[in-house]
């Protein structure tokens, strides 16, 4: 399969032999949108960018890369109007406001469903996010591609069947995707190699982190420390993705 703009990036991400390539390119796109919000480009001043932002906002951990990222006056005027938002917003929460009835039932349960019309609104804020939302969008669109090729570019799937596999995370969606996007004697073929690719590469990952273990025995001091020096940031990585060891990505000044 020749080559396309759009099937470069994964292709990188499988030529730099991570222990999964949807994380290498999930921290790229996430790099590029944090770039986008706060970066020289400015696109923070742009009225239509901030609109979306105000509305969409942030989650907890997109604000605290923002933090790290730099940029004191772009974060600044991102809260300055999305504050401004988000007040008008309660204040229409608060006028239109009426404190439930709490039954007897209600008291004694210890998990009560969410009725009331604040925590609602507030739920909805926390799991609104314009950088998740932008990278969704992309991540759907990767999904795509990457079946697209495994379906059309024979190197493409020796390079995945070569591969260290994918972190648990990512394994899923694409599973997931499988069954939508490929057909029945597709997917038995795609489960014969992905299966033994994910049990072969989850064994090898249990060995690093299991000899870092044994490496702490005063008898293992001198001997090799094979594959385990960053066994600990891969085995995390492997089971819940992302790079736990990666620093703060910064803006460049």
């Amino acid at each position: 399969m020749k080559e396309q703009l759009y099937t470069i990036p994964l292709n990188d991400a499988m030529n730099a032999n991570d222990e999964c390539p949807f994380c290498f390119i999930e921290r790229n796109v996430e790099q590029d949108l944090l770039d986008f919000v706060l970066g020289s480009g400015s696109s923070y001043m742009e009225s239509d960018i901030r609109e979306q932002t105000d509305l969409a906002g942030f989650c907890r951990d997109h604000f605290k890369k923002m933090f790290d990222y730099g940029n004191t006056l772009g974060n600044a005027w991102i809260l300055k109007t999305h504050y401004m938002q988000i007040n008008r917003e309660m204040q229409q929460q608060f006028k239109s406001f009426k404190p439930g009835k709490t039954s007897l039932k209600d008291k004694f349960r210890k998990q009560i469903e969410r009725q009331n019309p604040i925590g609602i609104w507030v739920a909805e804020k926390e799991q609104s996010c314009y950088i998740c939302k932008r990278y969704a969008d992309t991540y759907e669109r990767y999904l795509d591609t990457f079946f697209v090729m495994y379906k059309k570019d024979p190197e493409f799937r020796e390079k995945v069947k070569n591969s260290k596999g994918f972190c648990l995370h990512h394994f899923g969606d694409l599973c997931e995707g499988a069954d939508s996007r490929l057909s029945d004697k597709e997917k038995s073929e795609f489960y014969d190699m992905v299966f033994p690719l994910m049990e072969q590469n989850m064994a090898r990952l249990a060995e690093d982190v299991a000899w870092m273990v044994e490496k702490f025995d005063y008898r293992n001091k001198d001997a090799d420390w094979k594959n385990s020096k960053d066994a600990i940031q891969r085995g995390m990585q492997k089971l819940k993705g992302g790079y736990p060891a990666d620093q703060p990505y910064v803006m460049n000044k």
